[in-house]
């Protein structure tokens, strides 16, 4: 490669890494708010399944005190029959036996008259927690809706910036053969992303190492590509009319 060449090469390095960093950092800002979404995603999912498991609850409760009840009405009934019974026996032992399982059975038709009274206070409470759960959940998908739509228009405006920036990237790398392109991603992908850096003084500020002195004076003829020894990114450097413009 003649003189010109080369810097051109470089030139051209050097703007499409300016390029690929700038299309880093928007992706990285893309992926966050991509979070940022799969978060709201979650924190109505959360309170969803909070709910459902209220509702669960109360599909519980209400069976239990269907069972309940039914179980009261069979006690009901047997301290009904039990107590005609005792007009029928003949034997001390036997009515002695029946006042028995009469006693028991109104024991538990008590303990069943607590529980259900008591279901219905729980039963009063859930459906409070239900209602205010459903109320919750409203407000946050309308909260979400909006905070989403936000951050959407924001992942538009970025995506349209990333088509933008690879079209100007297609443009610089049409000026880049294969091999160098190839060379400089290898590169990008060991170093933190960084290829092509500036050497200044006898240093590569890539990684702050001394160059040799016949290789820096090479590097400023500008006669080939020349690479960091240390670091083995490409070197290039800014010359005066470089940094007066």
């Amino acid at each position: 490669m003649g003189r010109c060449e080369v810097r051109v090469k470089v030139k051209l390095l050097e703007e499409l890494q300016g390029i690929d960093l700038k299309i880093d950092g928007r992706q990285a800002e893309k992926d966050l708010l991509l979070e940022k979404v799969a978060g709201f995603d979650r924190e109505i999912e959360e309170a969803r399944l909070a709910l459902d498991s209220l509702r669960e609850e109360m599909t519980a409760l209400r069976e239990r005190k269907e069972e309940s009840e039914q179980t009261l009405i069979v006690e009901t009934d047997n301290i009904a029959r039990s107590e005609l019974r005792l007009h029928d026996i003949k034997t001390q032992k036997e009515y002695q036996a029946v006042l028995k399982e009469v006693s028991t059975a109104k024991k538990v038709k008590t303990d069943l008259e607590e529980l259900l009274l008591a279901s219905i206070g729980e039963s009063e409470v859930l459906q409070g927690k239900i209602a205010e759960g459903e109320q919750n959940l409203a407000a946050l998908n309308g909260n979400i809706a909006l905070r989403k739509g936000e951050v959407e228009k924001q992942l538009k405006c970025l995506e349209a910036e990333i088509v933008a920036d690879q079209s100007q990237r297609d443009a610089t790398t049409a000026g880049l053969g294969a091999p160098l392109l190839n060379r400089y991603g290898m590169l990008r992908e060991k170093r933190q992303g960084i290829a092509v850096v500036e050497a200044r003084d006898g240093s590569c500020l890539g990684c702050n190492m001394n160059i040799p002195p016949q290789m820096y004076n090479n590097l400023y003829k500008g006669l080939e590509l020349i690479v960091c020894p240390h670091c083995q990114r490409i070197l290039y450097i800014r010359r005066q009319e470089e940094t007066a413009a």
